[in-house]
């Protein structure tokens, strides 16, 4: 065994040795066990009580070691960062009024109830500090408050794998009316969305908002998502939202941006290669105006090479982003 190794591997027993105590060690009794003198025992010590909370015990004129834990609460005790990024990620959910926000915010009281004095007492200035000055970006977009308990019936249906019914009001619609559907999935967003299929039916799923939803509740009957379903999948066929028939997208990327467009990502799909001082980015997907209006935000640094049917519905929105001056 090497040098490195041997290191290793008295820092890995020594370890054990002290968790596996109820009453400690002595610097003397680890030496021992450990077959070296004190002066490694010390450093081996002081090592261990950077990632591990050390307890020291009197015993008369010496003192005593131990790992007051199991080593798996060691390794499954959260740290400072996780649970600041915990909860910047619920206050920016609670700032959109987005349905999970209330079941991210559950989850943080339970992940710091679970801490002991202590280790609240370690946690809290580092938590403190990354609290004040780390957040999660809220982007622009629409305001919408969906009900939790929506959210919380289609979880229900999903987990014990019934349909879902509900009161669905439509875009531009004066009434609710009734609708009944498999769920196959939920969509997280500033907007979350159902997306649900008619029972018995060969139509494709189709997006359902959660904050245009009432009275919803699972069905007694059971209905089940087939296993080849792959939400993932059937996602990546649109740009956004907006379902349609998709088409093979070529975008031609400027030399003034290629180096943006490398660490971008335009589609989870995307071929990317290069041609000459330009880019070329290929996928397939449906949303051509949503595509169209993304390109906007190049400022002319991306080019349509085609379809022409993407090509006509950017002609349109330049159309009308004109007549708005």
């Amino acid at each position: 065994m090497s040098e490195r190794m041997g290191k290793l591997d008295r820092a890995i027993a020594l370890i054990h040795l002290l968790s596996e105590t109820a009453e400690g060690l002595t610097l003397e009794e680890m030496a021992s066990a450990l077959g070296v003198n004190r002066r490694t025992v010390e450093r081996l010590r002081n090592v261990i009580a950077l990632h591990f909370d050390l307890d020291e015990l009197p015993d008369g004129r010496s003192k005593r070691f131990r790992i007051n834990e199991s080593l798996r609460r060691v390794y499954s005790r959260p740290t400072a960062e996780e649970i600041a990024a915990l909860q910047a990620e619920v206050e920016a959910r609670q700032r959109e009024s987005a349905p999970q926000a209330q079941t991210l915010a559950a989850l943080m009281h339970k992940v710091r109830g679970s801490l002991d004095h202590r280790e609240r007492t370690r946690l809290d200035p580092d938590l403190a500090a990354l609290a004040r000055l780390q957040r999660a970006r809220v982007i622009a977009g629409p305001e919408v408050v969906a009900d939790p308990e929506v959210l919380a019936a289609v979880q229900t249906a999903i987990i014990v794998g019934l349909g879902i019914e509900f009161d669905y009001l439509a875009e531009g619609a004066s009434e609710a009316k009734w609708r009944r559907v498999v769920p196959y999935g939920l969509v997280h967003g500033p907007i979350t969305y159902l997306v649900g299929k008619m029972p018995k039916s060969d139509r494709d799923p189709v997006f359902y908002r959660l904050d245009r939803m009432t009275n919803a509740r699972p069905t007694n009957e059971p209905y089940e998502v087939p296993d080849d379903w792959d939400l993932d999948a059937w996602l990546a066929q649109s740009f956004g939202i907006w379902r349609e028939d998709d088409h093979d997208i070529v975008l031609r990327v400027l030399p003034s941006a290629v180096q943006k467009a490398k660490a971008w990502r335009f589609h989870p799909a995307q071929q990317v290669e290069e041609d000459g001082q330009d880019l070329i980015v290929r996928f397939r997907s449906g949303g051509l105006r949503e595509i169209a209006e993304h390109l906007f935000t190049w400022g002319g640094d991306v080019r349509i090479e085609g379809p022409e049917e993407l090509r006509k519905v950017m002609q349109e929105r330049v159309a009308l982003a004109w007549a708005s001056v």
